[in-house]
This record gives C-alpha cells, sequence and structure tokens, in this order.
C-alpha cells in the first residue's frame, strides 16, 4: 500500500491510497468517488505513458509521495432552468433514487460480477436490511469473530450507500473484508483475480449474516437470518434392505432444483431435489447398504430461495462443467405439495382466505361454505389492500409483515441471478430484481437497465444466453 497525490484541473487530492495487489481500476474507482470523473473518463500519466485498468503496478515504478496527474470531465449536473422546472440530477441524491425508480449500480473490481450480482439480490430484501440497520460496531456478539463483525458492518454500510446514490458504487471495503474473511475469494491468476462462484458467495455471507445478527440480549427476533431464508425440511430415511428407518429436521436457506433428462420445469427439479439416495454402514446388516432419503418442509420462510444445481465436476477436463439444459420456472410459485402433512394442514385456512380474496377481486360471488369462517370477511378485506394497481397480490410492507400474517405457500419472483458462459470459474453473473414499484431492473455491474417480465420468463436456459442459477421468491401473507 502507498500513498500518492493527484492533480486534477484546479485540486490536489493528498493521502491516496493504492494498494498494488489490485487492478489500477480499483484505484479509479477511489478517484471517481473523489472527482466524479468516471474511470472511463480518466487519462492518468504514469511512466510509459496513460494508466490502463490493468496493469501491474510493479511495472509503472509509482513511487510513495509522487503527484500524479488526471485528466477527464466529471459527469455533468443539469442545472435547473429559470422556469422553475425541476430535472431528477438537481434532486437530492436520496430523492434521486426514488424518481428513477431503482438504486445504484456496483463497480466490477476485475471479475467481481459474482460478488456485486449476489449482493443486488440481497439488498431487495428490506427486512434485512433493517436488520443489518441496528446492529452497531460496537454491538458486536462475543461469539463472533472480528472478521464477520467487519464483513456485516461492511455490508450495512454499502447497503446504505446503495440507498442512497443513483451513481455507480465502488464496493472496495466489502471486497476487501470478504476476502480476508473467506480467502479463496482472492484467488489470483497471473496476477489477476479470479472469477469465483456466486453460489458460493451467496451461502457465505449469508452464513455470516446469520452469526452476525443472532440477537443475544433480545427474544423478539433471536436469528433473524434464519426468520428470513430458513427452511425447515423433516426427512425420513429407510432402508429397503433392513426395514431400518430414522427422521430428523434440519434447516437450510435453500432449496436444490436438481436438473436431469426428465426435469423441464422447476417444480419437477425440486421433487427431485427432495429425494436421495445415500450410502450408508447399516448396523442391523453389518455392512454398506443404499438408503433412501425423502424431505418435505415443515416450516416456510418470507424468502424462498431456489438454487439450480447447473454445475457439476467433469473429470475429463479436470473443471466445473454446466448444464445448459432449459428449466422454466413460474412467476409465481405454489410450493403446497412439498410440505409436510402437519404445515399442509396450518396453510389451508390462509390459502382458503387468498382464494377467496381473489375471487371477490374478480367479482365472483363467494359462497359460506368455501369461507373458513365469518371472520375471514374481515381478513379479506384486508388483505385486499395488500394487493398492487395491477391486480396482483402481493405482500403487505415489511413492518406489519414482522407479526401478523400467516403464510399461503404461494411465493411472487422478486430476484433472479443469472450466470452466461459455460464454467462456474468464468463468464459474467447478473442480478434481476424487482423493484417496489413492480418494475424489473437489469443490474449488470454498474450499468441498471429496465426490463419487462417477459425479459425475466426468458432465463431459464437452453442456450449461452444468461441463465437462472440462483432464484428467490417473497411469500404471499394474508392477515392473522
Amino acid at each position: 500500500m502507498i500513498t500518492v497525490s493527484v492533480k486534477w484541473q484546479k485540486e490536489l487530492f493528498r493521502d491516496v491510497e493504492i494498494d498494488t495487489s489490485q487492478p489500477p481500476y480499483v484505484f479509479k474507482c477511489q478517484l471517481y468517488d473523489l472527482t466524479g470523473v468516471p474511470p472511463e473518463r480518466q487519462k492518468i500519466m504514469v511512466k510509459g505513458g496513460l494508466l490502463k485498468d490493468d496493469a501491474d503496478w510493479s511495472t509503472l515504478g509509482v513511487k510513495a509521495g509522487q503527484k500524479l496527474m488526471m485528466m477527464g470531465t466529471a459527469d455533468e449536473i443539469v442545472k435547473t432552468p429559470e422556469k422553475g422546472t425541476v430535472f431528477v440530477e438537481d434532486l437530492p441524491e436520496e430523492e434521486q433514487v426514488v424518481a428513477v425508480g431503482h438504486t445504484a449500480g456496483l463497480f466490477n473490481l476485475g471479475n467481481t460480477c459474482y460478488m456485486n450480482s449476489t449482493l443486488q439480490c440481497l439488498h431487495y430484501v428490506p427486512e434485512l436490511k433493517s436488520a443489518l440497520i441496528k446492529y452497531s460496531h460496537s454491538g458486536r456478539n462475543n461469539d463472533v469473530d472480528q472478521s464477520s463483525h467487519m464483513l456485516t458492518i461492511a455490508t450495512r454500510d454499502l447497503f446504505n450507500e446503495l440507498d442512497k446514490s443513483v451513481k455507480p458504487v465502488a464496493p472496495m471495503q466489502f471486497w476487501m473484508v470478504l476476502r480476508k474473511k473467506y480467502p479463496q475469494f482472492g484467488q489470483l491468476h497471473n496476477g489477476v483475480f479470479m472469477q469465483q462462484d456466486a453460489e458460493e458467495c451467496w451461502t457465505q455471507l449469508l452464513y455470516t449474516l446469520s452469526q452476525s445478527l443472532r440477537s443475544t440480549g433480545s427474544s423478539e427476533n433471536p436469528d433473524a437470518v434464519k426468520a428470513l431464508f430458513g427452511i425447515e425440511l423433516v426427512s425420513r430415511t429407510h432402508c429397503q434392505e433392513s426395514k431400518e428407518e430414522s427422521s430428523e429436521t434440519e434447516s437450510v436457506y435453500s432449496l436444490k432444483c436438481h436438473i436431469s433428462q426428465e426435469v423441464n420445469h422447476l417444480h419437477e427439479g425440486l421433487k427431485h431435489g427432495l429425494k436421495s439416495e445415500l450410502e450408508k454402514a447399516s448396523p442391523v446388516l453389518g455392512r454398506s447398504a443404499i438408503y433412501l432419503k425423502e424431505s418435505r418442509i415443515n416450516a416456510l420462510p418470507k424468502y424462498l430461495t431456489v438454487q439450480f444445481v447447473r454445475f457439476f465436476w467433469k473429470r475429463e477436463s479436470n473443471q466445473k462443467a454446466k448444464i445448459l439444459r432449459k428449466v422454466d420456472y413460474p412467476l409465481e410459485l405454489d410450493v403446497y405439495d412439498l410440505c409436510s402433512e402437519d404445515l399442509r394442514k396450518k396453510l389451508e385456512g390462509p390459502r382458503q382466505i387468498l382464494r377467496n380474496e381473489e375471487g371477490k377481486r374478480l367479482g365472483l360471488k363467494v359462497s359460506e361454505k368455501s369461507s373458513v369462517n365469518k371472520e375471514n370477511d374481515v381478513k379479506m378485506a384486508d388483505a385486499e389492500g395488500s394487493s398492487n394497481e395491477g391486480g396482483e397480490p402481493s405482500v403487505a410492507p415489511m413492518e406489519e409483515v414482522e407479526k401478523e400474517t400467516q403464510m399461503t405457500g404461494i411465493y411472487d419472483l422478486v430476484a433472479v441471478l443469472t450466470h452466461k458462459g459455460r464454467s462456474a470459474d468464468s463468464g459474467h453473473y447478473v442480478a434481476w430484481v424487482k423493484q417496489e414499484n413492480g418494475k424489473w431492473i437489469e443490474f449488470d455491474d454498474d450499468n441498471p437497465k429496465p426490463k419487462v417480465e417477459d425479459d425475466i420468463t426468458r432465463l431459464s436456459g437452453g442456450g449461452d444466453w444468461h441463465m437462472a442459477y440462483i432464484i428467490m421468491y417473497r411469500a404471499r401473507v394474508v392477515p392473522m
């Protein structure tokens, strides 16, 4: 790490740090934060000419205390005309976010699209942001190590910056702390940071947050991440040969959609994912035997995450290969038939309320037989308030969801993380996220673009185009 000064126009920026282990593009992102000059417009003079994004610092001869010259024009802000018309650019930045309809993109710091797409999907979840805001610098749980604490702080601060900005954000602090906590994300190849697996980044980040955000002193929400993303599975394992049988309960943060020649739709893949064969020692037979494990969902989360198992290890090439098969997924997912008998019974009442609500919205007469009880008339009226203008049922505001709602087993798609390419360790990751206003935005690093629902359903695979790798649904609920 060396410190330099940078001269730009009439300004001199002193004590600007250069991390020589990172590509010059990261340094340019720092200067963008200081000057407003986008990296692609920056012309920085170094030995041998202009500083290139992927240059090797060791060959440039940049020394501590050196003064660097930078040329380039900052993003222009449109001035308010005399007539009093207010342009988006003239609004305070937080108001610009509302006017534009989406938050900022994230600069790619060198093969960090896997990280950017993960962050954009999780940034969608308002309850997660609320839990992070309540997490203080000094409020670290004794069970949480320093690197986990710092990663949680970095996530909180980055989400806060995204909410307040329409200009792209450089997630340098988060990336630095992520690599410190999980060194695998700092792997280099020929001096360049390697592409990583977005699912691994997603899993590791959620695991860290689940440890940090577990409240010790409050019984209000002892495990915020588990409450938001945790799926409770009840599993039955039996051996046909020995007739042994056992059951267990486990908590996971995502369901797996296994892909085979028989799988054309998400629902089929989920059913495959809830069944597995394993070989283990049988105490009855005194040798190894095949056991069949069948799982059912026993408790549902507010946000249901599904991973398409598209990558597998190919021995011939000694790398992760990709399954390109097209697997369709719905905008509305019903997981009722994947649930345990106990959970199905609990869902029946809320599902009837939801059906009645939708029937009323369509102008259908609801018979008394189809109503659970007369009290539900009030509940249905309340639930009608949680539908959006397009007539699609939606979830109540997050603060209200905290207590007085019931799960229905029906979910609405809110985020898709896609991968384009043939290998998990190469290619490109992008996040497609539904905004609170109902519009979809494609977050391709620092370049957010509006999309329509048809664009989202085309991400199901079958070629070299972007295809869904992780998808996230939000629970459709009804009042208690």
